[in-house]
Order: structure tokens, then sequence, then C-alpha cells
């Protein structure tokens, strides 16, 4: 599309268009979308112009693109799909959706998530339930479940969403998309609403690796802004992207390939591995002991930063305030105590009071501390494995998508979900998710590519030698 617009075989403010009448079409069915961008026409008929003055634009001009609602955009709301923020227009705009636009990205609009991130099916918004595209019973993933829908759905060519447990990759595996999260420091967390700092991070979400990998170069590199982002020089990547996997040794953790992996789930991953066995790899067979403890620890470190960053959100300089003016506050405590009661969903309540209890004096050491002890063996026991091999593979998730309402109820079980895309934000290495078939209910399944700290490189190679093996075709009902 982007090379179509380039020639000027196609205008771009048609594409705007064509999607903005998906949009309109679908959405109400999907709920992919908040708020929709009204300047997106302006966007690209300024594209149109400058291609007519043969003026140089830049890598993804015209391209209309979807950004999660946990990502400032300057003048257009941002909500993070929470009650607290439901009338927040910020004055700036993050860095990931600057680089987009300065690339010539459209941003059609931003979509839907769970409640602050805090989620595994994107129930937990305030603005309702996202939907899967190929099952409308079923949930799309979470927390970037709106910008899955919206891919897939057909509703826009590509999405950022966050990762800060599997956020990316988890809903990319349940809508057939591939999902990119990438090493920890690659991209500028600047204007994104943080919900854990030390693990969130930006990422892709797109129909192909290719166009994973060109967005990623987008958005990738150092922002000052940020003192996290790496100084590391982003390659490439969509120009160098090889098949032959020949010399490249992926390990097969054997915890991830437990009998708690639903058996078309297993089925799909081994096609996978057969396939870049195909393409020239080596599987060997290696452990990561610690995978069992991947979501307890998770879910400490991560509701802790989680508490101390939400801290903010008090209802006095910006965002929801309770009504006072029939009962007014006796005093700051009943103010906070009100406001925040009523402008927080359960979920994100729910983990805010985990983070401060173990924060509190008396539990940090034996809970948080422990914790971040055990992250670093994690760290440690991945970097040993990757002096074994280049990249491993295994299930994203341990099931296909389930249905709305299915988990909601009981938060233990949708946690454990988690377990195997939780370790690569615990230890700052990319990962990916890459289609790999269809359940017998005729639900996605993806794949799970990990690989060492800033080698990208390795889960583009060989997610694009599954991408050709799998060679899949089936698009969802809402498209047809």
């Amino acid at each position: 599309m982007r090379d179509a617009i380039a020639k000027r075989e196609i205008r771009a403010r048609e594409v705007t268009e064509k999607f903005m009448g998906q949009i309109e079409k679908w959405n109400p069915r999907l709920n992919a979308y908040i708020t929709l961008n009204e300047q997106a026409l302006e966007q690209a008929k300024q594209i149109d112009q400058r291609l007519s003055r043969n003026e140089k634009v830049g890598a993804l001009a015209g391209v209309p693109v979807a950004i999660k609602d946990l990502l400032c955009t300057k003048g257009l709301r941002t909500t993070a799909a929470s009650k607290i923020l439901h009338n927040f227009v910020p004055p700036f705009s993050a860095t990931v959706v600057e680089r987009l636009e300065a690339a010539g990205a459209i941003n059609l609009g931003k979509t839907n998530l769970d409640e602050f991130a805090m989620g595994s099916s994107s129930e937990t918004s305030h603005f309702g339930i996202s939907k899967n595209p190929w099952n409308l019973e079923y949930v799309p993933g979470g927390s970037s479940g709106g910008s899955a829908a919206a891919v897939a759905g057909g509703l826009a060519c590509a999405a950022v969403g966050t990762d800060t447990g599997g956020s990316i990759r988890q809903p990319s595996s349940f809508c057939g998309l591939v999902g990119v999260k990438p090493t920890y420091g690659r991209v500028s967390r600047y204007g994104i609403v943080a919900y854990a700092s030390s693990l969130d991070q930006a990422g892709p979400m797109a129909r192909t690796v290719e166009d994973a990998a060109l967005v990623l170069e987008t958005i990738a590199g150092r922002d000052e802004r940020d003192s996290t982002t790496s100084r590391e020089n982003v390659p490439q990547w969509s120009q160098k992207i090889s098949t032959n996997l020949k010399g490249l040794k992926v390990g097969l953790p054997k915890e991830y390939y437990s009998d708690q992996v639903h058996p078309d789930t297993r089925e799909r991953v081994d096609q996978a591995v057969e396939a870049v066995r195909a393409a020239g790899a080596e599987t060997v067979e290696v452990s990561l002991s610690l995978t069992d403890l991947a979501v307890s620890i998770y879910y400490l470190v991560a509701t802790s930063e989680a508490s101390s960053n939400l801290a903010r959100y008090d209802g006095v300089r910006f965002g929801y305030r309770s009504d006072f003016s029939k009962r007014p506050a006796e005093d700051i405590a009943e103010f906070y105590c009100r406001t925040r009661g009523e402008g927080f969903g359960s979920e994100v309540k729910r983990r805010i009071i985990l983070g401060t209890y173990a924060l509190s004096s008396g539990y940090y050491d034996a809970y948080y501390k422990k914790a971040c002890q055990v992250r670093r063996l994690m760290r440690e026991q991945f970097l040993e494995v990757f002096s074994r091999c280049q990249i491993l593979m295994g299930p994203v998730c341990v099931s296909p998508a389930f249905k709305i309402g299915g988990r909601i109820a009981d938060p233990l079980k949708m946690y454990l979900n988690d377990i195997f895309t939780t370790s690569a934000n615990l230890v700052g290495i990319p990962g990916m998710s890459v289609p790999a078939g269809f359940s017998k209910a005729g639900l996605p399944i993806g794949v799970q590519l990990l690989a060492a700290h800033f080698q990208e490189q390795h889960l583009f190679n060989a997610g694009k030698a599954i991408e050709e093996a799998m060679d899949i075709k089936e698009l969802p009902h809402v498209l047809q």
C-alpha cells in the first residue's frame, strides 16, 4: 500500500476514506476504537499534496494505522480505557506517535484496551468489550485487544500496542496477526501512560512479518526524553529478512511443551517447529526451570510499579473528579478515596491493592524485593540458554482465544494465561507472535519466538520462514 501511494497509483485520501468506511461499518460490532481522529483525512490530503510536488515522504506515507489508547496524542483524547481519564486530551504526543506521523502514517484513531492495560481479554475497559473478528463471541485478547481487532478486522493496516506481560503477543495470537515486543529500551516510553515502567514496551501489530519489521524500524531508536532507551543502532530489519535459517539453533524449552497446553495449540506449534527445521534451523531441547514462577514474579513486580504509577490519578489536576456538590469531602483523604474509588475499575483496584501491599512496611522484603531477586536469576537463566541457541520457540498461550465472560470472574485463571509471555518482559528480551494456523473451532493460534537482547533480526527471519511455510490466506468473516 505504501508503494502504491508513493507511485501515485492510488491516493492516500482514497485509502483513508476506505478504512474510515470500514470503521463506520464494523466498529459498532467489534468495538475496536474508542476515539476516531477527525484529522485523518486532512493528514492524508497533505501526503497527496506532497507527493504531487514530488517532495520526499516518509517510510509509511499514507498508510492508515491505529494507536492503542494508552499513547498520548496531542489534541486527541487519550483515556487508557478508564473512567478516570475519560475526558483527558493531552497537550503533547508520545514519541512513538511523533515518529509514525513523521514517517507519514495516518492515525485513524485510538483503540480499545483493558483499563490501564491491566488485563488479558479487553474485558475491563470502561468503554465496553472489544470482540474477536474471527468469532464475535470470543475475546480478542488483551490488553491490546482493540489494536488486534482493528487490524484483523480490516479497520487499519497496522497498529501500535504495548506489551507489559504479553499484551502485544497474546492478542496477536488470538487474532491471527504478527505482533512484536521489542527489546526493553528499543522503543521510547515517553508519552505512554505507565503501567509497570520496568516492563512496558510498545511495538507493532500487523498482518505480515515484513510489515511489522517496517513499523518497528519507524518507531525504534534513542529518545533523550526517555533515559531507559538504548543507543543501540536500529537496523533495517525489513530489508534484511532471510528465510535461509541454516546455522540457526532453535531452543525448545521443555517447560513450554507441558500437558497444560491445548492439543490444537500444541499441534500448530509443532508444525511451526517443523517449518523452521525445513528452512535449515537446528532444534535443541533446553530448560527454563523458573518458568513456573514467572506469573508470580510478574504480578508482584507489575502491581507494585502500578501502585506507584497510578498514584498520580487523584482528580486534582486532570481527569475524573467525584461530584462533591451534594456531599462535600470532609478531608483530602475522602476526596482521594471517592474520586479514585469511582474512577478506577475493579481490576485496576485489585492490582493497586496487591502492589501497595507488596510494597508496604514489613512486607517489602518478603514480596517485592524477593521477586526482584528471582527476576535477576531468571534473566541469568535466559542468558545461559541463549549461549547455546539464538532463538526459543513455543506457544504464546496455553490455548486459543476463550469466550467472552469465560475467565473474567476468575482472576487467577486469567493471570495464568500469561505463563509463557511474562518472562520476556521480566528479562527484557524481544518476543514475537507469528500466525501458525487455526484450532478445530476456527480460531487463530500463534507461535512465540524469543531472542536475546537486541537480536530482533533472528525473530523476523524465523517468523518469515514460518509465515511462508504456513501460507495462511484465510480472513475473518467480517472482511468477506
